[in-house]
């Protein structure tokens, strides 16, 4: 390991372009440390920053004064911080270490940010690539844990990413760079330790080679997973139809694909779905089933065929809207825009031909009138027929959506639903040659388009 490999590890990679600005993490343990030197070797431009996590007292003291020293020498913009660690932990109610990790990474990016730095390089290697590999693997972690830390994640990158920690061991050594040792990484009450000084070196007695072999192993690994990944993308945007806020999937697609279960979870995990409902979803594709599930973001319904994801919306819950008597006209402008006018000149009465119109029998009509959702339950005489039809086997007839559903409003008189808006009114309150008086019911749809009403099914 040298500089020359340093330098053509960042221009293989593309990590970043010479003339940009580079913010070190900087410890002051050997890794850290030796990432400064080669950055200072390669005349990169890049500044130094080192975080007091409080956790060893005066040695965290010392630590902070070293990289202070070590920036100095390197003559290296520096930047340092203190937190009370222990203290932040229990007030965010996570471990000490996630509290750290969590700390460090934000107060890197505000830095970078505010000094306008165009990355932000930490010190990792491949034993830690290694080890990190096999964290995931004793936590049951999925593929994407399988690839280790990345080279780049954003603006983060990790420039000794082609090195192991002998060959910076060796660089130390040979240029004589002092370093900073953290007790803490030998105690066994951490998992990465134990993988480190228990698991890796046995490990390595059974193959010697085991920890190449490993990280060359991770890199393929890490390339069919940007292959799978693409696959699956390119497959996931052919299968979908955009209507509005929608989504909407042909099931049958689903049904076309090995393995499917892969498949399905490329699909409907973006949307916050677990693989629990997934697996549900795969055992209801059968014909004729339907099938509803959520997630804290959307919805997903299964029906006819079809697999319709919608986001979640906050809803307002309306309370029915009552309709009083009145003498001639009426208007309404909420939770819909209505015109209700009284007629009593039925002989020349012509009933439109629409469904956003209603025209009922006035006399049979119970005042106030009341304007509501659906509920389970709900039953009406369609118009045309002598008995009396589920609301929700009318909106299966209908080939109503879940979102339909949701959208529609009924008109009730009293205990009866004369009119389901914008669809059928109840035969019991049609009129008939022994009407007296029509009550007309205009849906004023162009209002409501313009205005916005987004409850309404027109």
């Amino acid at each position: 390991m040298n500089s020359d490999t340093f330098i053509k590890f960042i221009e293989n990679q593309n990590l970043f372009l010479p003339q940009e600005h580079i913010l070190l993490a900087v410890s002051g343990g050997i890794d850290s440390t030796v990432m400064a030197h080669l950055f200072h070797q390669a005349k990169f431009r890049f500044g130094i920053a080192h975080c007091n996590f409080s956790l060893r007292g005066k040695e965290s003291d010392d630590d902070a004064e070293f990289v202070k020293k070590l920036a100095f020498r390197l003559k290296a913009p520096y930047f340092s911080v203190r937190f009370d660690t222990s203290e932040i932990a229990l007030q965010r109610g996570i471990s000490i270490q996630m509290a750290a990790r969590d700390l460090r990474y934000e107060w890197f990016e505000r830095t970078r940010q505010e000094n306008r730095y165009d990355y932000i390089a930490t010190a990792h290697h491949l034993d830690d690539q290694v080890e990190t590999f096999l964290i995931n693997l004793i936590r049951g972690t999925g593929i994407a844990g399988m690839h280790g830390i990345p080279v780049k994640n954003g603006k983060i990158i990790r420039p000794l990413l082609f090195a192991f920690r002998k060959d910076i061991d060796q660089y130390a050594g040979k240029h004589k760079i002092g370093y900073r040792t953290d007790q803490s990484n030998n105690e066994a009450k951490y998992l990465r330790n134990n993988i480190r000084h228990h698991l890796v070196p046995l490990l390595c007695s059974i193959n010697p080679e085991f920890s190449q072999g490993l990280s060359g192993t991770i890199k393929r690994l890490s390339a069919f997973e940007q292959i799978g990944n693409l696959a699956l993308e390119n497959w996931c945007k052919s299968a979908l139809v955009k209507d509005g806020r929608d989504i909407i999937f042909d099931a049958g697609c689903l049904l076309q694909v090995d393995p499917v279960e892969s498949y399905a979870w490329a699909l409907l995990s973006p949307f916050g779905f677990n693989e629990t409902q997934v697996s549900n979803l795969l055992d209801c594709l059968v014909p004729g089933k339907r099938k509803t599930f959520h997630s804290s973001s959307h919805s997903m319904v299964l029906e006819r065929g079809r697999i319709v994801v919608s986001p979640v919306e906050e809803k307002i819950q309306l309370k029915p809207s009552k309709i009083g008597l009145f003498a001639h006209k009426k208007k309404i402008r909420k939770p819909l825009p209505l015109l209700f006018e009284r007629n009593r000149e039925v002989g020349g009465y012509e009933i439109p031909a629409t469904g956003t119109i209603a025209s009922l029998d006035f006399d049979k009509l119970q005042f106030p009138l009341i304007l509501r959702t659906w509920q389970t339950g709900d039953a009406f005489f369609p118009l045309g027929m002598k008995k009396k039809k589920k609301l929700s086997d009318f909106f299966i007839d209908q080939k109503f959506s879940v979102k339909d559903k949701e959208q529609t409003w009924l008109l009730c008189s009293g205990k009866h639903i004369v009119w389901i808006l914008g669809h059928r009114i109840d035969h019991r309150y049609r009129v008939t040659s022994a009407t007296r008086e029509v009550l007309c019911i205009k849906m004023l749809v162009k209002e409501a388009l313009r205005k916005g009403y987004p409850d309404v099914t027109i």
